[in-house]
Parts: structure tokens; sequence; C-alpha cells
């Protein structure tokens, strides 16, 4: 069995600001939040493993998602200089990336949860350039991973549901992160 609370406690001790325990039953699904992807916004869509469309379709992802029970939903929140600063939230886009790192490592040494699903904010950077744009198989599968966004998942309403405020003042920028896991009986 594990320690709801002492998950939670450690990820709040790894630097995330927000974490909660969500039920993979109350996530919603949004197919609309994916074909934003295809609008291009981030500039990752179509260059990415783990981005759409290489990262798979939507329906496949959902009922891969939904064959887990619960994950930790944490959210990192940072100080930018402005709405605009996009220096600050790529700054603060590389914290949280090490903070979910910090964290997938707990899950898996400290709780010994095997059976997961990491899925953090963004696209994947592990490598300069993915192997995907050279028609080459992921280089290190076992640490790429897919974002909340590109499985649909409504994060407003997540975080809602899990009692994690959205939106957490002016001149800030919040990431989030959600590692689904099953535990053996």
């Amino acid at each position: 069995m594990v320690d709801y609370d002492g998950l939670i406690q450690d990820a709040l001790a790894l630097k995330a600001d927000h974490a909660a325990i969500a039920e993979v039953s109350k996530i919603k699904f949004v197919e609309d939040f994916r074909k934003a992807c295809e609008q291009n916004t981030c500039r990752k869509y179509n260059t990415n493993w783990m981005c759409p469309p290489a990262v798979g379709p939507i329906d496949e992802l959902k009922a891969r998602a939904c064959q887990y029970k619960q994950g930790l939903l944490f959210q990192t929140v940072h100080q930018i200089a402005s709405s605009f600063d996009l220096k600050g939230m790529t700054a603060a886009g590389q914290v949280h990336k090490k903070v979910f790192r910090e964290i997938l490592d707990t899950v898996k040494n400290k709780y010994n949860l095997q059976d997961i699903l990491p899925l953090s904010a963004g696209a994947c950077e592990v490598c300069p350039k993915c192997a995907y744009l050279d028609g080459e198989k992921c280089r290190f599968p076992d640490e790429a991973f897919a974002s909340v966004e590109a499985y649909g998942i409504d994060v407003i309403n997540l975080e809602k549901t899990c009692g994690i405020p959205y939106y957490n003042g002016k001149n800030t920028v919040s990431y989030v992160g959600l590692i689904l896991f099953n535990i053996d009986d």
C-alpha cells in the first residue's frame, strides 16, 4: 500500500508548489485541446516523438491513460517579469523539468511504483534534435515523456478537481506534471 500523504509531502519537499492524488476516473479528456497542438503555437508539432502526431491518436492515448487508477498531480509555480517574459517562462520550464525528474525518481525508487505513465509539461527536450526528424526510433524511450496536453487532458478541470489552483497570481507561470500509476495488490 502506498502512503499517499507521504507521496504528496515528498513532491512538495522536492520543490513542487502544489501536489495531490488524482483519480483517473475523474480526468476529463478533451479532443479540442489536442487539436490545439495542430495549430503549432509551440513549433513542436510533427517534430518530436512525444508530440502529436507521432505520440499517437488521442483515442489510443486516452485508453492508455485510463488503464491507470490514480496519479500524482503536481504543479510548480514560478515568478516571471511579466506575462510577456518568454525567457523567464523558458527558464521556469527547465526548472519544472528538473523537479519532474526528481519526483519521478522518488516515485520509482522510494515508492517502488513501476507500472507508471509519466506526463510532463510541454514537448520532450531530452535530445537537441529528436530522432523523429531523421526517421529513427527514439534514442531514450525511458527518459522521453509526452505532455499532459498531448494526451488531451483538461488541466484546468483536473487541477480544480484536485484542489490545486490554476491561476497563481500576476506575473507567474505554472507547470504541471502527472505521474499515473497502478498499485500491485
